[in-house]
């Protein structure tokens, strides 16, 4: 796989496992953070033998705890993190993404788990949004995915009063799906990632254009038609004899598809 400065990569047989590594900067993302992720995502988006993506963060303290300040108050507008570009990828491929929190998730990193398919959560991993106390907030995936996941009044008690959530209140209020022991983390996501990988992905591409075509609007319907068309297209009989025919000059024998 690509080497990254920001992040490492790990191919497991049909499973993609993505580390944010700057367990010293708290796994902040940076600019060069989002391009490789964006990086990253792609080619796993293109790569027929991978199925499944795993994010996660390395050591046992921090999963993200969102983008370097610094950076964001230093470069001019073209240049701040692009980490849209990273949400709107997780959110588009047809592929299930699966977060392993390992610690705090806040801010731009609690939109990065929020984003994801399912999200698995150590034992000790905390929750948060703070983005009134440091004079930003997320008017996209961070609060209408939010939303969806948690109800309204309490997506906006989580962005309005900044508290801090346990991975045992997060399970309870529908933010995460499973809480493990920190240990078996990273064991309990590549068994689920697995699982997954044995599903139709025809199925799972079509489900997850579903979820997230409504937010979308007409983006997302159009990349849940368009990806269904492909596989349509490249797969069905009925695709195949029409394009025949129509290379061949000829009639396509259409009828028997109607049956």
């Amino acid at each position: 796989m690509t080497d990254y400065a920001d992040i490492t990569v790990d191919r497991d047989g049909p499973v993609l496992t993505i580390t944010l590594d700057r367990p010293d900067a708290g796994n902040k993302f940076r600019h060069g953070t989002c391009l490789e992720l964006s990086d990253a995502l792609q080619r796993f988006r293109l790569d027929p033998a991978l199925r499944v993506a795993i994010l996660t963060g390395a050591g046992e303290k921090f999963f993200c705890i969102g983008g370097e300040h610094d950076e964001m108050t230093s470069l001019d507008q073209s240049q701040v993190l692009p980490i849209l570009d990273v949400y709107q990828a997780i959110d588009t491929i047809p592929k299930p993404v699966i977060a392993a929190v390992n610690g705090f998730a806040v801010g731009g990193g609690h939109v990065l788990h929020t984003v994801c398919d399912l999200t698995i959560a150590a034992e000790h991993a905390v929750f948060r949004q703070v983005g009134p106390m440091v004079g930003s907030f997320d008017a996209g995936y961070g609060t209408w995915y939010l939303e969806d996941a948690i109800g309204r009044k309490r997506a906006k008690e989580m962005w309005y009063l900044n508290r801090k959530y346990t991975a045992a209140q997060a399970l309870a209020m529908g933010l995460v799906n499973e809480v493990v022991p920190a240990d078996g983390l990273r064991e309990r996501a590549m068994e689920v990632a697995r699982d997954l990988a044995t599903r139709s992905p025809l199925a799972l591409g079509g489900l997850k254009s579903a979820f997230s075509g409504r937010h979308n609007g007409v983006s997302g319907q159009a990349r849940m038609a368009h990806d269904q068309f492909l596989t349509l297209y490249l797969t069905t009989q009925e695709a195949h004899e029409v394009s025949a025919s129509f290379a061949e000059r000829r009639q396509p024998d259409a009828g028997r598809f109607w049956q």
